[in-house]
C-alpha cells in the first residue's frame, strides 16, 4: 500500500510518498503566503502529477497548519495564509486528485508520528508541541489523538502568558504563540530566529514564557513525555537545557510530575509520519 503524505505549514509545505512504513520520496518548498490556498493546491497537483508517473498512490494522509474540524474533514482556518476559510481539503484531494484522504491540524498529526515511530513511542499520555512559525499542541492518549469536544483541543499556542503583551493573530493579547513563535522574532528582537537562538541572553528569557506555556500542559494532563518539533526545536540542547531549567524553577516541588521534554526525534518529519498514521486508519 503506498501513501501520499502532506504537510502544509506557514514557512513551508512538504509532500512525501510511503511504501508501507519505508518513506521512499519526499519533496519541499518554501510556502507563498501570498499566493493562498490556490497555489498551494496547484504546487501538490503539479508535485503529485511527476510523482504518480513512476508509482501508484492507494490514499493520503495530510497535516494542516491550522485548526481542523475532524469529523467534518474541513479546514477551519489558518491565521498565517489566506483562503483556506471552511474548506473542505479531504474531499479535495479525493475529488481532484482521486484519493482518499484523511486530515488533521499538524501538530495532531506531528503527535501521532512521534507516537508512533519517534521520540513519543512507549509514553502514554504524550504532548507534543511544534514551534515553528506558529505554535501547536497535539495529546495523544492510549495510541489515539484527543481531539475534544470540537476538534480544539491541545491549541496551546493560545493560552495566555502575558494578559497585557501585544495583538496575537488569533485577536487575543500575549498569547503562547505571539510571545515565542517564530513568525514574530525578527520583527519583536531585530534578527532571524537561528541568530537569536545562539545568544544565550536572548534564550534565558524566551524560556520563561515557553516554560509557562508547558507548565499549563503539565499541570493539566501530566503527560509521560513532552516531544517538541517545529524549526525553533533544531537549536538543540542550547535551547532545551535553559527550558528545563526553568521549568524546574516554575514548577515546584510541590509537584510530582514529571518533565521529560525531549526534541523530537523525526526532525522536519513528524507530521509527515503521522499523516502516514492517519491514512492507515482509512
Amino acid at each position: 500500500m503506498n501513501t501520499l503524505a502532506i504537510d502544509i505549514g506557514g514557512t513551508k509545505f512538504s509532500m512525501a510518498v510511503f511504501e508501507e512504513e519505508r518513506m521512499v520520496g519526499r519533496a519541499s518548498r518554501a510556502t507563498d503566503r501570498e499566493g493562498g490556498r490556490q497555489w498551494m493546491l496547484e504546487q501538490i497537483r503539479a508535485i503529485l502529477s511527476e510523482w504518480r508517473q513512476c508509482r501508484r498512490l492507494d490514499r493520503c494522509g495530510i497535516g494542516f497548519g491550522g485548526p481542523v474540524n475532524f469529523p467534518a474533514q474541513r479546514v477551519a482556518l489558518s491565521t498565517h495564509v489566506g483562503g483556506w476559510q471552511d474548506f473542505p481539503l479531504a474531499d479535495w484531494v479525493r475529488d481532484e486528485l482521486g484519493l482518499p484522504a484523511i486530515v488533521d491540524n499538524d501538530a495532531n498529526a506531528g503527535a501521532l508520528g512521534e507516537a508512533c515511530y519517534g521520540a513519543g513511542a512507549g509514553f502514554d499520555p504524550l504532548f507534543y508541541m511544534t514551534l515553528s512559525t506558529g505554535i501547536g499542541g497535539g495529546i495523544v492518549i492510549g495510541g489515539d489523538v484527543y481531539r475534544g469536544a470540537d476538534s480544539w483541543a491541545g491549541e496551546i499556542g493560545h493560552l495566555t502568558v502575558r494578559p497585557d503583551g501585544p495583538e496575537c493573530l488569533c485577536g487575543a493579547r500575549g498569547c503562547l504563540e505571539r510571545m515565542c513563535a517564530g513568525i514574530w522574532m525578527e520583527p519583536d528582537h531585530g534578527r532571524p530566529a537561528h541568530e537569536l537562538l545562539r545568544d544565550p541572553e536572548f534564550v534565558r528569557r524566551y524560556v520563561v514564557d515557553l516554560a509557562l506555556g508547558l507548565k499549563a500542559c503539565i499541570m493539566l494532563l501530566n503527560p509521560a513525555r513532552i516531544v517538541i518539533g517545529g524549526g525553533i526545536s533544531k537549536a538543540g540542547e542550547a535551547l532545551f537545557g535553559p527550558l528545563r531549567a526553568e521549568l524546574r524553577r516554575q514548577i515546584t516541588g510541590w509537584s510530582q510530575a514529571r518533565m521529560d521534554v525531549v526534541p523530537a526525534a523525526l526532525g522536519d518529519d513528524s507530521v509527515l509520519y503521522g499523516a502516514l498514521a492517519l491514512a492507515r486508519r482509512l
